[in-house]
């Protein structure tokens, strides 16, 4: 069948996006589901800085390239293999296709499952297999195993969890990247309690998602750190305790409002500088959490003897140590329960549309918008 779908033929064009144009808008070809895959319908796709870190040059990628990896749809083809999924069924795509099968998967630690990881890096489905047509002679790469930014696509099937039809596609897009990383560094990877003191640095749809993660975990106080006004206002509104600006003096006001330093700290950015912080932030036995993407080349420089004499943790987290087929039903459970607000990160809604796209790209990269989704 033929789609329209947002190309990226080349990283590193200049912002700003609306006038660089690196996301184009092109008539696809998209291929049948093969074995253990599924044909779906896009019916929201967000955007978050995992994208924008490929379009930048930050994070590399095989190109060409369809973007976007936090989506939900409806399910309109299944392929040979699949009966856990079926015409009609809504789904929440996950961007790590967790094969069940290798060690990781085993453990219990789908977000690091081997296969996944290979394909992702390959530009491939799970299978190993391309469902886009060549363009202009060359393989044309999935993104993270979804490319959301299309009409239909072509995804694995263990990257598909079924949600309830009655949950909105611009809802229901969240749960497969914003809530599952940032809750579930929370919930999973910081194993937050009740009344543990939190402090989230970065407040973009994952660091917000954090937020209510820490609030529903009843952790408290919850300090919220960003540069952007409007978002510290945001987190005071979602249930943050504090708001401080980032810079200097952050590092020393996060410790002043947690009695000596959080014991819990959640590093959303993808600086290394920002996490230097977080981790300076934390308290003695204190555990500092990070889920953002810094570019490659970036070195973190910490005092090697805290790890030891003040029993310190450091660790890192992708997709929030989650289990998308376990947890996405569970945070939609606790979104329903009122407990998970997701539908408070919503700044705006876009087509699929080349200047909106790329224009949207611009507000993410300069703070101005919290989670955005295209609805094709």
């Amino acid at each position: 069948m033929n789609v329209r779908g947002a190309v990226l033929r080349e990283m590193g064009r200049p912002a700003p996006y609306a006038a660089s144009r690196p996301l184009e808008i092109v008539e696809l070809e998209l291929a049948p589901p093969g074995p253990g895959e599924v044909l779906v319908r896009v019916g929201a796709a967000g955007l978050c800085h995992s994208d924008l870190s490929v379009i930048d040059g930050s994070r590399p990628r095989v190109m060409p390239m369809v973007l976007g990896h936090e989506a939900a749809g409806e399910v309109v083809e299944a392929g040979p293999g699949v009966d856990e999924l079926a015409p009609g069924d809504h789904v929440v795509l996950a961007f790590v296709a967790a094969c069940g099968r290798c060690a990781p998967c085993v453990a219990g630690r789908a977000a690091l499952c081997e296969p996944a990881a290979a394909a992702n890096a390959a530009g491939t489905l799970l299978g190993g297999a391309r469902r886009w047509g060549d363009l202009d002679g060359a393989p044309l790469n999935h993104h993270l195993g979804v490319s959301a930014f299309a009409e239909h696509i072509v995804v694995s099937a263990r990257s598909a969890v079924r949600v309830r039809p009655d949950l909105p596609f611009e809802l229901a897009a969240l749960f497969g990247c914003a809530v599952l990383t940032g809750a579930g560094a929370v919930l999973h990877s910081a194993a937050v309690q009740v009344g543990e003191s939190v402090a989230v640095f970065g407040l973009g749809g994952v660091g917000l998602a954090a937020l209510l993660g820490a609030v529903a975990a009843g952790a408290g106080p919850i300090v919220a750190v960003d540069v952007v006004e409007s978002k510290l206002a945001l987190a005071l509104e979602l249930g943050a305790s504090h708001a401080v600006a980032a810079g200097e003096g952050a590092v020393e006001r996060v410790r002043e409002l947690t009695g000596g330093g959080a014991e819990k700290a959640i590093e959303t950015v993808g600086s290394a500088a920002v996490l230097a912080d977080a981790y300076a932030a934390t308290r003695r036995g204190g555990t500092t959490v990070t889920v953002g993407l810094p570019d490659p080349s970036r070195m973190l420089s910490i005092p090697a003897v805290s790890l030891v004499a003040e029993e310190r943790t450091l660790r890192g987290s992708y997709l929030g140590s989650s289990v998308p087929a376990r947890d996405v039903p569970r945070f939609v459970a606790l979104h329903d329960a009122g407990r998970l607000p997701v539908e408070r990160l919503l700044t705006h809604r876009l087509s699929l549309d080349e200047g909106e796209l790329n224009a949207g790209f611009d507000r993410l990269a300069a703070g101005e918008a919290v989670r955005q989704v295209v609805v094709p």
